[in-house]
C-alpha cells in the first residue's frame, strides 16, 4: 500500500467553512529575491532552478518538486544556487470566514507540487489567465486557482521526489547524531538505500550543500558548543567533534567561521553585548562574536542566517528598536559584561542600560564608521585588532577603485532608492561615503538621500544605476507600475541593461563589517558578469 500525504479530515472541516479567492499572481523571474514582506496569504511556486528560501523564521532548500505556503506579515527571501537562474510564482489570495472576517489558512510550510501529468492547471496557466485582465479570464483564473489548490492539497501517494527526502532525512539525522565518527558516503547511501553516486548528488540537490560539507558545518557547530560551555582544550575538542588532526581542525575552522577556534573562544570570554545591529558589524571586524545582538530574518538578514547559532543571547531586531522594554529585560537577566549601542535611544534607556553593565555610547552622526570602530576597540581593549582591520580595508578598497576604473572608465553613474512612489539620490550614509569619497566615482548626484522626480532622473540620464527598491508591497506595485513607464524604458541604463539592484543588506546598514560587504557586493554587480 503506498504512503499516503494527507492534512487529514480537521483540514477539510475548516476548508468548508472559509471562502478563498486569488487577489493576483507575481511572475518574478532570475532572482534572488530579497527579504520582502508578504501582505496577504501567499503560495510560491518554483518555476525554474533550485536555491535557498527563507519564510519567516524557516528555511527551505526550494525546487519546483514542492509549493511553499505564506501567512500574511511573514518575510520571505530567495536566492539561487551558484548564481543560476531562479524563477517563481507568487500566488496571492484572500481568505474569509462565514461571517465575513480575516480567516487563516489550514495548511502552512511545504508540500509536493501536484503532478502535471493529466492536468493544464499550474501556476503558468494560472498566471497565463490572470494576466489577460478581461472579466471572463479572471472568472477562469479564480476556477483554475480552486482547482489548483484541490489537487495541492487532496490525498497522494508521495512520488519519488518526496520517497528520496524521506530517506535523506535519516542520514541527515544519522549524521547529527554520529558527527564524531568516520562517516563515509558508501555509509550513508546504504543507509538511504540508494547509490552512493545518486546519494551525493541527491543531497547536494536537496540541501544546497555536499554531504561533506554537512558534516563539517555539524562538527564545527559541536565545536562552538564546547568552546562556550566548557574549558577544553582545543585538540580534545577537536577529537570530540571528529578531528584526529587539531591543526587541520583549525584550517577548517577558521575557513568556515572567519575566526581562528582561540580567536573565537577568547570573543566567548568576555561577554559584550550589541544593543543595536550596525555595532555587530564593528565587533566582527574586531574578530569578537557579540554575546547579545538583534537578530531577524528581514531586519538583520545577514547576521540572522549566518551568526544566529554563534551568538547565545537573541534580542528583537523589529523596526528601529521598538521592543527595547523587552531588550532590557532580556540583558538584565543575563548580565553581560559590556554594552555597545549607538545614540538612537528612548528617554531613560541609557540610565537602564547602564544599571545591567558598562555601557559604550556611539555617536552616530558626529563619528564615522572608522571612529566609530576605534572607540569600540578602545572600550573592549583591542586597538590592534581594528587597525589591523582597517589596514586590510584599504588595500581592497584599492584594488576594487582599479577594477571599477577599469570597467567603467568615464561612465557616470546614478545612486537610488525607491520607497513608495518616491526615488531617493544617494540613500544610504554608507553608499555616497564608498562611492563618492572614498572610490571617486563619476556620481551625478552626489548629495545625501534627497528625493528626486523621475523626470530629473531622465534629464541625468546616467550611463548606470545602482537602485535599491523597499521590498514592501506598496512600494513593490508602484515600482511595477514605474518600470513599464516611456520615462523608465527610454533610460540609456534601462535600455543597456544597466541598472543594477543593490539590496537592503548591506547598503542600509553603516558599521566596519558592512562596508566591506558593500565594496563585495559593488565589485560583483560591476566588474563580473552578475545576474540582476
Amino acid at each position: 500500500m503506498s504512503e499516503q500525504l494527507s492534512p487529514g479530515l480537521p483540514l477539510f472541516r475548516e476548508l468548508n467553512d472559509l471562502w478563498l479567492k486569488l487577489v493576483d499572481i507575481e511572475w518574478l523571474a532570475h532572482g534572488p529575491l530579497e527579504p520582502r514582506l508578504v501582505g496577504t496569504h501567499a503560495i510560491l511556486a518554483i518555476a525554474q532552478g533550485e536555491g535557498d528560501l527563507t519564510i519567516g523564521l524557516q528555511e527551505f532548500h526550494a525546487s519546483s518538486h514542492f509549493v511553499y505556503f505564506i501567512s500574511p506579515g511573514q518575510t520571505i527571501a530567495a536566492r539561487s544556487d551558484n548564481g543560476e537562474t531562479f524563477s517563481f510564482y507568487l500566488i496571492h489570495f484572500r481568505v474569509r470566514t462565514e461571517n465575513g472576517s480575516d480567516g487563516d489558512f489550514p495548511a502552512s510550510g511545504e508540500l509536493p507540487a501536484p503532478s502535471r501529468a493529466g492536468s493544464d492547471t499550474t501556476a503558468e496557466t494560472l498566471l497565463r489567465y490572470w494576466s489577460g485582465g478581461e472579466p471572463l479570464h479572471r472568472l477562469r483564473a479564480q476556477a483554475l486557482f480552486q482547482e489548483w489548490l484541490y489537487r495541492l492539497l487532496q490525498p497522494m501517494p508521495r512520488n519519488a521526489v518526496a520517497n528520496s527526502r524521506l530517506a535523506l532525512e535519516r542520514t541527515k539525522a544519522y549524521i547529527d547524531t554520529h558527527y564524531h565518527e568516520n562517516l563515509t558516503i558508501e555509509q550513508l547511501a546504504r543507509l538511504a538505500e540508494i547509490s552512493p553516486k545518486y546519494y551525493v548528488d541527491l543531497f547536494k540537490k536537496t540541501y544546497g550543500l555536499s554531504t561533506i560539507d554537512y558534516v563539517t558545518e555539524t562538527r564545527l557547530s559541536q565545536a562552538k558548543r564546547l568552546m562556550a560551555q566548557s574549558d577544553m582544550k582545543l585538540n580534545e575538542i577537536a577529537r570530540r567533534v571528529g578531528y584526529q588532526d587539531e591543526f587541520y581542525f583549525s584550517r577548517k575552522f577558521k575557513q568556515a567561521i572567519g575566526l581562528s577556534p582561540s580567536a573565537y573562544a577568547k570573543s566567548r570570554q568576555r561577554k559584550v553585548a550589541a544593543y543595536m545591529s550596525p555595532v555587530v558589524g564593528h565587533l566582527l571586524a574586531l574578530n569578537l562574536m557579540p554575546y547579545a545582538a538583534p537578530l531577524h530574518p528581514k531586519w538583520t538578514l545577514h547576521y540572522y542566517k549566518t551568526y544566529r547559532a554563534d551568538i547565545p543571547l537573541h534580542l528583537s531586531a523589529y523596526r528601529f528598536n521598538q521592543d527595547w522594554e523587552a531588550n532590557l529585560a532580556v540583558l538584565t537577566d543575563s548580565r553581560p559584561d559590556a554594552i555597545v549601542t549607538l545614540d538612537h535611544l528612548h528617554p531613560g534607556e541609557r540610565e537602564r542600560l547602564e544599571d545591567i553593565a558598562p555601557v559604550l555610547v556611539l555617536p552616530s552622526r558626529e563619528t564615522g564608521w572608522r571612529e566609530q570602530l576605534r572607540l569600540t576597540a578602545r572600550f573592549i581593549g583591542v586597538e590592534s585588532d581594528a587597525e589591523a582591520w582597517l589596514v586590510q580595508y584599504e588595500r581592497k578598497l584599492r584594488r576594487l577603485g582599479e577594477n571599477i576604473r577599469q570597467e567603467l572608465g568615464d561612465e557616470s553613474l546614478l545612486a537610488l532608492s525607491y520607497y513608495k512612489g518616491q526615488f531617493y539620490s544617494c540613500p544610504t550614509r554608507g553608499m555616497q561615503e564608498l562611492l563618492c569619497e572614498e572610490l571617486q566615482l563619476n556620481l551625478l548626484k552626489r548629495t545625501y538621500n534627497v528625493p528626486i522626480t523621475a523626470e530629473r532622473i531622465a534629464e541625468l540620464d546616467a550611463d548606470r544605476i545602482l537602485l535599491n527598491i523597499c521590498q514592501e508591497p506598496e512600494t513593490l506595485s508602484f515600482w511595477q507600475a514605474h518600470q513599464a513607464t516611456l520615462l523608465w524604458q527610454d533610460l540609456k541604463a534601462t535600455r543597456q541593461s544597466k541598472v543594477h539592484f543593490v539590496p537592503s543588506d548591506p547598503w542600509r546598514e553603516y558599521s566596519a563589517h558592512a562596508v566591506s560587504r558593500m565594496a563585495d557586493d559593488l565589485e560583483n554587480r560591476l566588474c563580473v558578469n552578475y545576474p540582476l
